[in-house]
């Protein structure tokens, strides 16, 4: 699996730790019923438990919940070079750009001009960031459909559809599964992972960035990834 969804061998996201969750049902103890998996560059501005209560809005067939990628990381396009955005990349971004961008979405929204994949919500699907995570163990143990995405056949055949070649681990995996099956998923709203990263704004991306940037409403987490500052409210 990781072959499809990192920059390589030595790249930060091609440790193990970065798959964890896509197996956390196999790992954990089976009288674990659900876990909260996050991030660490995280600051909360509500109680957790109040999270934890997300579960409860699951529907049935939903294992995970997970709210949007808040920049186009895989909405590459003919009008956005990579080549120059990768020189320019601080090193973490740069190990993302790493893969050109035929290696995500690029050639599958090249081919289907008006897909919804990699597209800037509401109408659009802009992937998944996995900094804040719900996994209904119990759900994903008992998932005939998991079960099968798991199966190296399954994850070549959708790799193959969507031309997919990730980097960001798990959160690929998720994003990719997501196009094909978002019954898998409990969407969260934006607030409970208020994603703070602007760098693609600045490289590139500043035409799309505010449709999948903005997020409305009072943040209940804050996410400062690409080490962002967290503001101080």
């Amino acid at each position: 699996m990781q072959k499809h969804f990192s920059a390589g061998s030595g790249t930060y996201y091609s440790d193990s730790i970065f798959f964890l969750s896509v197996a956390m049902h196999q790992i954990m103890p089976k009288e674990i019923l659900r876990i909260i998996q996050l991030d660490l560059d995280l600051k909360y501005k509500t109680n957790i438990r109040e999270l934890f209560e997300e579960f409860d809005n699951f529907l049935p067939g939903a294992i995970i919940g997970i709210a949007r990628e808040m920049q186009p990381v895989y909405s590459f396009t003919d009008d956005h070079s990579s080549q120059s955005n990768w020189l320019l990349a601080p090193s973490l971004e740069r190990e993302a750009l790493r893969c050109e961008p035929r290696h995500t979405f690029w050639q599958f929204r090249h081919e289907n001009p008006k897909t919804r994949v990699g597209g800037p919500p509401p109408e659009g699907l802009p992937g998944f960031n996995s900094g804040v995570m719900l996994l209904n163990l119990e759900a994903m143990r008992q998932s005939p459909l998991y079960s099968r995405l798991l199966e190296p056949a399954q994850v070549q055949q959708l790799a193959d559809k969507y031309h997919f070649r990730g980097h960001l681990g798990d959160q690929d995996f998720f994003t990719m599964i997501g196009m094909e099956h978002p019954e898998l998923f409990h969407v969260l709203d934006c607030t409970w992972n208020r994603q703070l990263c602007t760098w693609w704004r600045d490289h590139g991306y500043s035409d799309v960035f505010e449709a999948y940037f903005r997020c409305e409403g009072h943040v209940r987490i804050y996410h400062g990834n690409c080490n962002t500052p967290i503001p101080e409210v």
